[in-house]
């Protein structure tokens, strides 16, 4: 049987390119960027009581980690892309193998970004702790805020809600901390500071990364290297 379509059909079909393969691609990404740690797993088994950075590429390209946290035995699990909804289904990959001594973690700039509201952004926020307190009821963790990237200005408010609703619920619970990098990242007259950022003005630079490295060292306790 020969399927015939109409002209107005494909012209919506070219307006409206399909976008499931797009999200195929980035699924396959995902998972090979898990497997990846895994492997890496296998080859030298990361320490327990560690600290665990888990969220999106702020911290997969976060390079200079280990000279900007020296004297800290640190296990990244960042991923570029990574969304709440990411980081909850490679939960057991990605956070549940280290029993680390505390979690640092950054994401929801991307759900933003791509139309998820503020308050999912605090659900998944729960949702994430919830599974943590599951094993490991005590843990300290850390929610470093969505950033004020130039190139996502037009998000600022949605960004700034997010951050609100989260920080609200980090102060009534035990065990909860949160990191303020957007008001440390504005000018004094509240416009997003152009020289902290790379050339796509979303990923930070060395700069921008020492403002992180600022606020979260006097959360991370004491160094565990000589």
């Amino acid at each position: 049987m020969t399927v015939r379509l109409c002209p107005a059909i494909l012209l919506a079909m070219w307006i409206c390119p399909d976008t499931t393969s797009a999200q195929t691609q980035a699924d396959g990404a995902f998972e090979r960027a898990v497997k990846a740690y895994e492997a890496a797993d296998r080859v030298e088994p990361p320490p327990q009581g560690a600290i665990l950075l888990v969220g999106d590429s702020q911290f997969f390209r976060w390079k200079t980690l280990k000279e900007d946290l020296p004297g800290y035995t640190v296990i990244n699990r960042g991923v570029d892309g990574f969304q709440f909804s990411n980081v909850l289904r490679f939960f057991d990959q990605l956070v549940s193998p280290y029993k680390p001594r505390l979690i640092v973690l950054h994401v929801g700039g991307n759900d933003i970004h791509t139309g998820k509201s503020p308050e999912r952004v605090l659900d998944d926020f729960k949702t994430f702790v919830a599974k943590i307190r599951g094993t490991q009821p005590d843990v300290p963790i850390i929610f470093s805020s969505l950033t004020p990237s130039p190139a996502r200005w037009e998000e600022a408010e949605r960004r700034k809600q997010a951050n609100k609703l989260v920080q609200d619920y980090v102060a009534s619970q035990p065990n909860l901390r949160f990191i303020d990098l957007w008001n440390a990242m504005l000018t004094p007259d509240g416009q997003p500071r152009e020289d902290i950022w790379v050339a796509d003005r979303i990923h930070p630079n060395k700069a921008g990364y020492q403002i992180r490295v600022k606020l979260m060292l006097p959360l991370l306790g004491a160094s565990d290297q000589k």
